[in-house]
């Protein structure tokens, strides 16, 4: 009994330690931007996914990069999963920021896997593991507060009530419009992949920089009409479930896009 308490506490104390930030979309959110890209993988990228990944889909990997957070020697990796912003920034002062980026961040780290996954010296496993991150990486900078403000960790320090519940802004946004729907994920996958060529063409036309400016515009809204102590439920959904959903449609048509560059260039 002593033993069943104490391995608790451990556990409590982990998780109040891990920087909020970083938890993006939640399971279910980063396997349906997986479920979404895998079918918009040509034949070519699939067939050198699988050297890598073997019979694991790309929404069974999408979580490793947070189930591994309870392993130490992973914890530099945190800050890999978020990009932060000033708060009323232009286009063109996103822009610079980026451009002229040195930091560990999402954006300089999935450049860097992208040309890291191009190398065929690449040992195989630096690979599993560099493609396992930017599944979910690419996932994570669709969560418009993984392109949030520092000042209030991404929308964590934002609190709020769903459904009478406490939460705060990040959650709601990382799972809890996402698990209102009752969905698995394969089914909420199916029930939003509805894409045309044009509007994929459209959405994939641009480069990262433009789709983080794109997550960041979406993170200055949210901020508008919620204010802390908020209560959230039905209205909150009604009002930005469209929002959310296209997010998830677009990470996943993104890293398909992505992922057919790496191993395909196309």
């Amino acid at each position: 009994m002593i033993l069943k308490t104490l391995k608790k506490l451990i556990l409590c104390a982990f998780l109040l330690y891990i920087p909020l930030q970083t938890l993006a979309w939640g399971t279910l959110g980063h396997r349906i931007v997986g479920e979404i890209a895998d079918s918009y993988l040509n034949s070519k990228t699939r067939k050198e996914i699988k050297k890598i990944l073997g019979d694991e889909t790309l929404a069974m990997s999408a979580n490793w990069a947070d189930f591994i957070k309870s392993e130490p020697s992973y914890k530099y990796l945190d800050v890999w999963h978020y990009i932060n912003f000033e708060h009323g920034m232009s286009y063109n002062q996103v822009q610079s920021v980026l451009e002229n980026d040195t930091l560990v961040n999402a954006y300089t780290k999935i450049n860097f896997m992208m040309a890291e996954l191009k190398k065929q010296s690449l040992p195989q496993d630096q690979k599993t593991m560099y493609l396992r991150l930017l599944i979910h990486i690419v996932g994570d900078i669709h969560q418009p507060l993984h392109t949030g403000y520092a000042d209030d960790k991404g929308g964590n320090a934002v609190q709020v009530s769903w459904f009478g519940k406490p939460a705060n802004l990040h959650s709601i946004w990382d799972s809890e419009l996402i698990d209102f729907q009752k969905l698995s994920y394969t089914e909420y996958a199916h029930a939003i992949n509805h894409t045309t060529a044009e509007q994929r063409e459209q959405w994939t036309n641009g480069n990262l920089l433009n789709w983080c400016w794109e997550s960041y515009q979406i993170t200055e809204t949210l901020y508008k009409d919620v204010k802390p102590d908020d209560k959230l439920g039905y209205r909150y959904n009604y009002d930005h479930i469209e929002t959310l959903n296209a997010q998830l449609v677009k990470g996943g048509v993104r890293l398909a896009k992505v992922l057919n560059q790496i191993f395909s260039g196309s």
